[in-house]
Parts: structure tokens; C-alpha cells; sequence
């Protein structure tokens, strides 16, 4: 028996399907959802999400948000969310390496704040690049 999942950003849908597993990077580390799993409201950290169904494993980079679990339904409420074959992954490297300059050149309050995000931001998308060109 699936689970319903369904992964929302304020621009659009980004998924809803029935899927046997997801793996989500919730707040204090990734948590596996199964179909009939307990309820949950939990928030989510950048990270990577992957969905399992029917012995296939996709991922997605995800960017904070809230997943609310319940038996047979799993809502996913992300500022945003990229598929593996949506990502740029020179795009990714380039916003990796101009991050960790940033963050070499010294703290300087917000722009180090900013270049953490960037850097944290980048370093998903190119896990999630990554796993799907081993996959292919």
C-alpha cells in the first residue's frame, strides 16, 4: 500500500504521486516515512529528498519548509524544490565557489550569513546532480 505524497512551493506543485518510501532532511537529521507511519509535523532543512517507488529512488534538493506526515499522506510545504534533471549543475559549482570565497575573504556579518546559505544551497543541488548522473 503507498503513501500519497505531495511536495508544494508558493510557485507550483513540484510533485504528488503514491510512493512506497521518502527520506526527508527534517530539522534534527533525515527521517524515513513508510506508508502507515505515525503522525508528524516536523520542519526541514536544505537537504536532499529522495523518494522511493516501485525499487526506483529519485531525488530532489529541497530548501527548508515543513512536512506534515500522516498514514496515508505526506505534504511537503518547501520555499523551494528541484528536480535532479532541473538542477544546473555548473550553475551549482560556480554559486559553490563564488560562496566559499566570500566566506575566505572574513566574516562580515550578513554577507557571511548569505554566503552560508549559498554555499549550504549549492552543495545540495550538486548531492542531488551528483546521485543522478551515478544513476544513469
Amino acid at each position: 500500500m503507498p503513501i500519497r505524497l505531495e511536495i508544494v512551493t508558493p510557485e507550483r506543485v513540484v510533485l504528488e504521486d503514491d510512493v512506497d518510501m521518502v527520506i526527508a532532511p527534517a530539522s534534527e537529521g533525515y527521517v524515513g516515512i513508510l506508508p502507515h507511519h505515525a503522525p508528524l509535523l516536523t520542519t526541514l532543512g536544505p537537504g536532499e529528498l529522495r523518494i522511493k517507488k516501485g525499487g526506483t529512488e529519485t531525488s530532489l534538493a529541497v530548501f527548508g519548509g515543513f512536512m506534515d506526515v500522516r498514514p496515508d499522506r505526506v505534504v511537503i510545504l518547501t520555499e523551494a524544490a528541484e528536480h535532479a534533471d532541473e538542477i544546473d549543475e555548473s550553475r551549482a559549482q560556480a554559486a559553490r565557489d563564488r560562496a566559499k570565497q566570500a566566506l575566505q575573504a572574513g566574516p562580515t556579518g550578513l554577507d557571511e550569513a548569505r554566503a552560508r546559505a549559498s554555499l549550504e544551497r549549492s552543495l545540495v543541488r550538486l548531492r542531488v546532480s551528483e546521485r543522478r548522473r551515478r544513476r544513469l
